[in-house]
């Protein structure tokens, strides 16, 4: 009986010993602000959900869209011209006709150039847009990351493991819009009108091939 009450005093005090342990292991810590030294952002998130990011779509979008029914205006024209070409190569000479159907694929070919230029241009000024954005958000980012008493902002996407706190997405974005307008993007300029009867063939949306009409003459 004395062994089994010897027993019981030796675990309470181990019992005792343990939780004293545990509580001076845990108090510090829960006491203590504890601030991430490292802070994560998800960097196409800062752009494509930012104001200026979404401004930068919106134009680039319509800017697409203008481009498309210009080159479907331009296409038509050509057809046309085409067609009429294909008409009268029977009251031409040979010669007469292959003069005309050279010129008609020299123009294709200058009209095809430009219309490649156009979109390529469409995309420099993407290009453009995110380079505004890049130079803009490094102040920004860098208040945050002083704000929050942290060393260093690294992409999301780069991480393995981290915890949901350190990711400061949400308010980098918040503080990118209060510093950078979207009016700050350029709206781009309307498209030249198309020259009559030389008006461009074009592209898909997003596409730089510029097609040739379906029925080019045949020179003979």
């Amino acid at each position: 009986m004395a062994g089994l009450r010897n027993l019981g005093r030796t675990l309470l005090r181990a019992g005792i010993a343990a939780a004293v342990l545990a509580g001076l292991t845990i108090a510090p810590v829960a006491a203590q602000d504890v601030r991430p030294q490292i802070l994560t952002v998800d960097q196409d998130r800062l752009f494509v959900e930012s104001a200026f990011g979404r401004a930068s779509f919106d134009r680039e979008r319509l800017a697409k869209t203008a481009l498309e029914a210009e080159n479907a205006k331009i296409e038509t024209a050509l057809v046309a011209e085409e067609q009429d070409l294909t008409n009268r190569r029977a009251a031409l000479e040979s010669d007469a006709f292959t003069a005309l159907a050279n010129a008609f694929d020299a123009k294709v070919e200058s009209i095809r150039a430009a219309q490649d230029e156009k979109a390529r241009e469409l995309g420099r000024a993407r290009e453009a847009d995110r380079m505004t954005f890049r130079r803009a958000v490094v102040p920004v980012l860098g208040k945050l990351m002083q704000d929050k008493g942290a060393v260093a902002i690294i992409d999301g996407a780069s991480v393995i493991l981290s915890a949901p706190a350190i990711d400061v997405t949400d308010e980098a974005i918040v503080r990118i819009d209060a510093a950078l307008a979207p009016g700050e993007i350029v709206a781009p300029p309307e498209p030249d009108p198309a020259p009559s009867p030389e008006p461009d063939v074009g592209p898909d949306v997003g596409s730089t091939e510029v097609q040739k009409p379906a029925t080019a003459p045949v020179t003979p």
